[in-house]
């Protein structure tokens, strides 16, 4: 058998370089390597009708602003059909949905300095005090509302935060929206795997002494993420194969609630799954400490959260997320075609239901145990 081979010839990187270019041709080994074939199998096979991407973020990414810089557009280009994100990202992403100021500085500061002055500092991002203060009054102001007095998930939940923050994005004039505004208009779910864990969930726990009626249940995601992938098998297409991706930035619970699907459906469910048929990751995560975020996709193949079969087209690349997904999303923006929005969301109760007609009919004939 052929060892998968190409010669590297360098030469001299030409001052007008773009970024296809400096990708394909000057990444050549080790990690940069890894990441040329990140943008490379998803500009090629996985961006294409009939794959649903699912993405999972984690680490802080949008208070650097890649939610309204890199995520957004991704979405708006059909990039990306369902996210799995830290509550986190999804707080701090509401900032910028508010008009609310952040600032790049350094993060050789002095922190006991920065209290007293009632600067908030994530390694080199500050931002007031204030700002916090503020996204916690909007989140408690708006969850007060009717629609959100209610049992639901948080793809529901999140939809509903996005819509009220869209309005404030027209009211204060914000150019460019923020991730969980455009999710809300291209119908994009947003799942968060620990939704108590986080500024977000803070808030919720607090209105909850007021005597909100607001619970968020987690079975409802489990089940409707469970759905999505199940799904993601039809494509709706004559002639084309419905394919799932994962595309995974960082790792930690969002990376394991977007491969979890599978074992929901095969170990728990009883119904038939192969594994996703991609898997792409970017981590700064050793995989012999055996934790999760370092976790490789051979190893995901022995809990058939991967397919076996499509081992060749996963990728690992050991880098900083922040390096990595502006390169990627300038990358596939360039080379692919937008794609038509599959708005994941507004089918979310079809899907479920096919998932559990599809479980039922198995209890019922004895299949299922």
């Amino acid at each position: 058998m052929a060892i998968p081979s190409k010669k590297i010839a360098p030469v001299p990187i030409p001052s007008d370089i773009g970024v296809v270019d400096l990708i394909d041709n000057y990444f050549t080994a080790y990690n940069s390597a890894r990441l040329r074939e990140i943008c490379q199998l998803l500009s090629r096979e996985v961006l294409q009708e009939g794959v649903t991407v699912g993405l999972s973020v984690s680490g802080a990414m949008t208070p650097a602003g890649f939610g309204v810089s890199a995520l957004a557009p991704l979405m708006r280009h059909g990039f990306v059909d369902w996210i799995i994100s830290t509550g986190a990202n999804l707080y701090h992403d509401l900032h910028y949905g508010l008009g609310m100021k952040l600032y790049s500085s350094s993060p050789f500061l002095d922190d006991v300095k920065l209290r007293e002055q009632g600067t908030i500092r994530i390694y080199d991002i500050i931002f007031d005090y204030d700002v916090l203060l503020g996204t916690d009054d909007f989140i408690r102001k708006i969850i007060q509302a009717e629609p959100f007095q209610k049992r639901m998930g948080t793809a529901e939940f999140h939809n509903l935060l996005g819509k009220y923050v869209r309005e404030v994005e027209k009211q204060v004039g914000v150019e460019h929206s923020c991730l969980l505004a455009t999710a809300y208009e291209c119908g994009v779910p947003i799942y968060t795997s620990s939704p108590g864990d986080s500024s977000i969930g803070m808030n919720v726990a607090a209105m909850s002494l007021s005597g909100s009626n607001m619970i968020i249940d987690p079975a409802i995601d489990v089940n409707e993420t469970a759905a999505i992938a199940y799904c993601a098998r039809e494509s709706g297409d004559a002639g084309v194969e419905g394919k799932s991706a994962a595309v995974i930035i960082g790792g930690g619970s969002p990376k394991n609630f977007l491969l979890q699907t599978q074992p929901q459906l095969h170990e728990v469910l009883g119904l038939e799954e192969r594994g996703h048929d991609y898997f792409v990751q970017v981590t700064d995560a050793r995989p012999d400490t055996g934790g999760l975020s370092g976790a490789t996709p051979s190893e995901a193949v022995s809990w058939g959260k991967v397919d076996p079969e499509e081992l060749p087209s996963t990728v690992v690349c050991y880098t900083d997320s922040t390096i990595a997904l502006p390169i990627i999303t300038a990358y596939v923006i360039n080379q692919c075609k937008p794609r038509s929005l599959k708005r994941l969301y507004d089918r979310r109760e079809e899907m479920y239901s096919k998932l559990q007609q599809d479980y039922s009919r198995g209890q019922k004939s004895g299949i299922l145990g």
